[in-house]
């Protein structure tokens, strides 16, 4: 077998309906389309979202609510889960690279450090933003919460 005598399966490939090509083709006169109305004209293409005339659900349904484009989202990570952190990975400086290398955070999150929780061991923290009950106990503690 060679690249010259490739041919596809039987039957796998068949021949496009020729339409519109005269009477005798089975296939001429209205061209499949049926009589008259908008879908057997040339150029007919149906706006997305109509519903044949009736009231179109986008504009039956109230507009509601207002999404700030200017919002800073953040993957929020308390002390508690922080602690639980650096027991099982016995670290004493928690950084972006390691929450993701431990799966607690995505490679583009910000991230917040929340204070819900409590510290046991001397921590050094770096993120993008901290609770102030997170830089309380982190500080109590004898550890620094740097912002990146």
């Amino acid at each position: 077998m060679d690249l010259s005598n490739l041919k596809p399966a039987q039957g796998s490939v068949k021949a496009s309906k020729r339409i519109g090509r005269g009477q005798g083709s089975g296939r001429g006169g209205t061209s499949t389309r049926g009589h008259k109305g908008a879908k057997s004209r040339s150029g007919y293409s149906r706006k997305i979202g109509f519903e044949g005339g009736q009231m179109p659900l986008y504009r039956r349904v109230p507009k509601y609510g207002f999404r700030n484009i200017n919002r800073i989202e953040y993957r929020s990570i308390n002390l508690d889960v922080i602690q639980a952190l650096v027991s099982a990975k016995n670290v004493d400086a928690v950084d972006i690279d390691l929450l993701i290398e431990s799966g607690l955070a995505a490679k583009n999150d910000r991230i917040k450090i929340l204070g819900r929780g409590e510290l046991t061991a001397k921590v050094d923290i770096k993120a993008n933003a901290f609770s102030a009950s997170a830089v309380k106990a982190i500080e109590s503690k004898g550890g620094q919460a740097i912002k990146i």
